[in-house]
């Protein structure tokens, strides 16, 4: 089949694999143009542009995906299906229409639930039991359009967003193939979502990030691995940024106001008070310097007892 595959980031690289291994025809790849990254704010490519350069795909990076010398450009292509993992811009109905069989999309989360940009996070964040990859008929309104192909996988109760989002990038992937050989096949059956149990996952950023002490240790817990890696769950100490990652560990180690340390040392770690019980942070990265163990931010003496997160 002649694709036309859309993505940036690396949630997209399996899929983009997978349909060359699979012998798909990549017509080309469509991606945000190069954005500075990185602490030094250097301008770099996105994963999706540098595999296909590597594999020899022209690569197309519009501002925005639309216009008629787009929509020709495009048409000149010949696609039969678009492909879209983690674009980044909503499509037109005239660029969704271009492919003679349609465009799918493959999404991180099990459709109906948690439509929009961050799905991965928010799975996380509210405690969901599951979560999974829906391959999805694009239409007009955010991922809405009726389900292709769907895989379930019940979530670690330690995982982060990091962790999930490269379990379901695989899987996505191996979703996407079967879901095309089914197409391909002539069997393959579209499920309309059932849009009233829609739920949805808004973009994901640095200023909602930011950590309340007064939300139950589990709550917090789940908002620190749900933004691990980014945006960083993050907090103040001494009117100092600092983000905290990885699970956190409810803990009994007693109580204070929330945002308490209530311990700070090397053998037993940093236990800080919330809204309902304590929790013990695993690793933090304090302003101007790098991500490390919470017990070498108390080594190095930058935390101490009876300090507070604010």
């Amino acid at each position: 089949m002649r694709i036309l595959f859309w993505g940036t980031p690396d949630f997209g690289v399996p899929s983009l694999r997978a349909l060359q291994e699979e012998g798909h025809a990549v017509v080309a790849v469509v991606t945000q143009p190069d954005r500075p990254a990185g602490r030094g704010r250097s301008v770099r490519p996105g994963a999706i542009k540098t595999v296909a350069e590597e594999e020899g795909i022209p690569v197309l990076q519009p501002e925005k995906p639309r216009g008629d010398a787009f929509l020709a450009r495009l048409r000149d292509l010949g696609p039969e299906l678009s492909v879209v993992a983690a674009y980044g811009e909503i499509l037109t109905e005239e660029v969704l229409a271009v492919p003679s069989r349609g465009s799918v999309n493959v999404h991180g989360s099990l459709l109906p639930e948690l439509r929009g940009a961050a799905p991965v996070n928010w799975a996380i964040i509210r405690g969901h039991e599951h979560s999974g990859v829906t391959i999805m008929r694009m239409v007009r309104e955010l991922d809405a359009g009726p389900v292709l192909y769907r895989v379930a996988v019940e979530l670690p109760p330690d995982v982060t967003a990091g962790e999930l989002y490269e379990m379901l990038s695989e899987i996505g992937a191996t979703a996407l193939v079967e879901a095309l050989a089914q197409m391909e096949a002539g069997v393959l059956n579209e499920e309309p979502q059932v849009h009233e149990g829609a739920t949805y996952a808004p973009k994901m950023s640095r200023e909602g990030a930011r950590l309340d002490w007064r939300l139950p240790a589990t709550e917090l817990d789940r908002w620190i691995r749900g933004c691990d890696p980014w945006p960083g769950a993050w907090s103040t100490v001494g009117g100092q940024p600092v983000q905290v990652f990885g699970p956190g560990q409810v803990s009994s180690a007693g109580e204070g106001p929330p945002g308490t340390v209530l311990v700070a040392e090397a053998k037993r770690g940093l236990v800080v008070a919330t809204g309902s019980g304590a929790i013990r942070l695993r690793e933090v990265k304090p302003a101007g310097r790098p991500r490390m163990t919470s017990e070498a931010w108390i080594h190095g003496r930058g935390i101490a007892e009876g300090q507070s997160f604010e």
